[in-house]
């Protein structure tokens, strides 16, 4: 059944992204520069969970690296480290400029050293920018002339809400795209290519692609991750040679339990203890969470900084959700 196991993972990069030209037109004008020998403009992307703005950036990135020597570019997630020392040594590390910089014990100005001495020009991606620790890691990046920034997170007032003024003054002036949520036909459209490239033909009804859509709603990352689930299932079932509204039916709820955990396996140290102690307590109040936290921590965070955690663990990625307000709020790991 399945031909192509990596074209069902949501982090594919798929050769063609649908319903998106116009967003991957507006990227490639910012980024062209850089194919002539100049520098991009920096560019901010913006929109909710699943829209494929990940996706976009890469993509474009890609594209970009075919027709342009001298070039390199760095991915990172902030959710999975937000110091100044893992954002840097992740784009570095994904660019091939730092193999011999360790992210622990390399002071930062050996990162930023090692950007500004390359006769690469880099573009910096820099996912989930509103967790950042530190906006001296953006100013950083920003002061090195080989540098372009393509920052990618879900909202506006999430990111400039946190910003020191010279930085926040900075980020508006870049090239701001906007994606919305996908529509239903989109999301079919977008699943009818993932099927052609990762399954044999016929082997997926068409009402159970028109069923995944609905159940993701708008969410391309949750739709991938439910036909993946599904194809699995299928592929292991010798009864079965389809994928059926049925099938999807029976793995809704495992398939939505384990885009959780993947999510949650990608939360940096100081997150996902935070979230360990929500999810083994299965509910926790706020003063005992952070005692608990302040007791197993190695350096912990400030209580500010903690909170900013919580707020993006339950509003940006749903891993965990609260009731109550001030001493009287509760944690807890949300039913599936």
């Amino acid at each position: 059944m399945i031909t192509n196991a990596r074209a069902l993972r949501p982090s594919h990069i798929p050769s063609d992204l649908y319903h998106r030209d116009a967003k991957i037109e507006q990227l490639a004008d910012a980024l062209r520069p850089i194919a002539d020998g100049d520098m991009g403009e920096n560019v901010l992307i913006f929109g909710p969970s699943g829209t494929g703005k990940t996706t976009l950036a890469r993509f474009v990135v890609r594209e970009l690296e075919r027709e342009t020597l001298d070039f390199r570019w760095g991915y990172h997630n902030c959710i999975s480290g937000s110091s100044k020392a893992e954002v840097l040594h992740g784009i570095m590390r994904d660019a091939d400029l730092g193999a011999n910089l360790k992210k622990l014990g390399s002071p930062t100005s050996a990162f930023v050293d090692r950007l500004r001495e390359s006769d690469k020009r880099v573009v910096a991606i820099v996912d989930e920018v509103d967790v950042l620790e530190d906006d001296t890691t953006l100013q950083a990046l920003y002061e090195i002339p080989n540098v372009t920034i393509v920052a990618i997170t879900i909202g506006e007032d999430d990111l400039f809400a946190h910003l020191d003024s010279r930085v926040r003054s900075r980020l508006r002036s870049a090239e701001t795209i906007t994606l919305d949520r996908f529509t239903h036909t989109q999301l079919v459209d977008i699943l009818q290519a993932r099927i052609r490239a990762g399954l044999r033909p016929g082997t997926i009804s068409t009402d159970a692609i028109d069923y995944i859509a609905d159940v993701a709603a708008g969410d391309a990352r949750e739709a991938i991750g439910i036909l993946r689930s599904a194809a699995k299932a299928v592929s292991m079932d010798s009864d079965r040679s389809q994928i059926t509204t049925s099938t999807v039916g029976e793995i809704r709820t495992a398939a939505l339990e384990e885009i959780h955990l993947e999510r949650v396996e990608d939360l940096g140290t100081h997150k996902r203890l935070l979230y360990d102690i929500i999810e083994s307590a299965r509910e926790v109040s706020g003063t005992q969470l952070h005692e608990t936290y302040e007791q197993r921590a190695h350096n912990p965070k400030a209580k500010s900084t903690r909170r900013r955690y919580l707020a993006n663990l339950e509003e940006k990625y749903g891993l965990i959700e609260s009731n109550g307000s001030g001493r009287g709020k509760v944690y807890a790991v949300p039913d599936f």
